[in-house]
C-alpha cells in the first residue's frame, strides 16, 4: 500500500441494525461510482450503441488502440459525470469506474484514451455522421416514450436547449413575448 493511503475506520452505531463499516485504505478509488447506473441506463436504451452505428472508422487498424465505441463512451460518461472538456482525460484514464464504464477491467484493465486521442476523435466526426447521430438520438427518445406510453402518444416535442447560459435562456424566455423589452430593442431575438 502507497505511503499516502490513509486507513480510516468509521463505524455508524444505532443508526442501522448492523454496524456500518466504511474504510477508506483501497488504492483504486473513484468518486464517480454512481455512473455505473448510467451505463446500466445507456445498456438498457442503446444509446452508445446507436450513436457508434452512425460512425465510420476510416483510422488505420494496425494504429488502433481504442474502438470507436470505447472512445465514444468514454467521452459521453465523462461528460454525464462533469468532465465537460477533454482535459480531464489524463486523470480519468486510469479511474476504475470509468474503465468499467468502457468495458475494462477495472483494476487491471489498460488505461483509457488520453486527451489527444479523445480530441481528434471529435474533430474527425464530420457532418454526416452528426446528422445521422441526432437522428439517432431522436428516434431513441421517441422509442423510449412510445415504449413508455405504450403508443398512446400523438405528439411528443423534444426541446432541446443547447446553452445553460442563464442570460441567453432569459433572452430566450423574452422573446416569447412580442411585449418585452428585449424584444423591442433587439427585435432580431423575436422567435414566435
Amino acid at each position: 500500500m502507497p505511503e499516502h493511503t490513509t486507513t480510516q475506520s468509521v463505524l455508524f452505531p444505532g443508526i442501522f441494525e448492523r454496524p456500518v463499516v466504511a474504510q477508506f485504505d483501497q488504492s483504486q478509488g473513484s468518486s464517480d461510482g454512481g455512473a455505473v447506473l448510467l451505463k446500466a441506463a445507456d445498456r438498457g436504451l442503446g444509446l452508445t450503441a446507436a450513436l457508434v452505428a452512425c460512425l465510420k472508422d476510416e483510422r488505420q487498424a494496425v494504429k488502433v488502440d481504442h474502438e470507436l465505441e470505447e472512445l465514444l463512451t468514454q467521452r459521453i460518461m465523462a461528460i454525464a459525470c462533469g468532465y465537460e472538456d477533454a482535459n480531464d482525460a489524463a486523470r480519468l484514464a486510469s479511474d476504475p469506474v470509468h474503465k468499467l464504464l468502457v468495458g475494462r477491467d477495472p483494476v487491471e484493465g489498460e488505461d483509457l484514451a488520453s486527451q489527444p486521442t479523445l480530441s481528434r476523435f471529435e474533430n474527425s466526426v464530420g457532418r454526416k455522421e452528426l446528422f445521422r447521430m441526432a437522428e439517432a438520438l431522436a428516434d431513441t427518445v421517441i422509442e423510449r416514450h412510445r415504449k413508455r406510453l405504450k403508443g398512446r402518444a400523438r405528439l411528443i416535442t423534444i426541446d432541446l436547449d443547447p446553452t445553460d447560459d442563464p442570460y441567453v435562456q432569459t433572452v430566450d424566455m423574452c422573446s416569447r413575448c412580442p411585449k418585452s423589452p428585449i424584444v423591442k430593442a433587439r427585435p432580431w431575438l423575436h422567435s414566435a
